[in-house]
């Protein structure tokens, strides 16, 4: 009869597994509530994760947008300024200049120097 002491048979709907008796124990109203700091603070760290997500999401929008952004103005500036070295050369400046009635020199300019030197000393 010991033996048969030993093995008693479960009463209808109880669970014969042993590991889930010990996960009730584990995971009981008492044990909620005392982690619910711990659970904060988990819900914390997921919703920090995501907006950190997002901001470098909208970082890397902005970084890409200012990228091209320098590129075109470099190729503007490129432009403009084999434009400038285009007209600052002597033959376009001579083309810019007729019209207003400048012509080129041909011969050296005169110095001019002060009659009146010796009157000074």
């Amino acid at each position: 009869m010991s033996v048969e002491k030993q093995i008693q048979e479960p009463a209808a709907g109880q669970k014969t597994d042993p590991a889930a008796a010990g996960w009730k124990k584990l995971i009981s109203h008492k044990w909620v509530v005392r982690n619910i700091p711990f659970f904060l603070f988990l819900t914390f760290l997921a919703v920090l994760y995501i907006y950190n997500g997002h901001y470098t999401d909208k970082l890397n929008l902005k970084i890409n947008t200012t990228e091209k952004q320098i590129k075109e103005l470099e190729y503007e500036y490129k432009t403009v300024k084999s434009d400038v070295i285009f007209r600052s050369k002597a033959s376009e400046l001579i083309k810019a200049v007729e019209p207003l009635g400048l012509k080129e020199l041909t011969v050296p300019p005169v110095l001019l120097e002060e009659a009146n030197k010796d009157n000074k000393n």
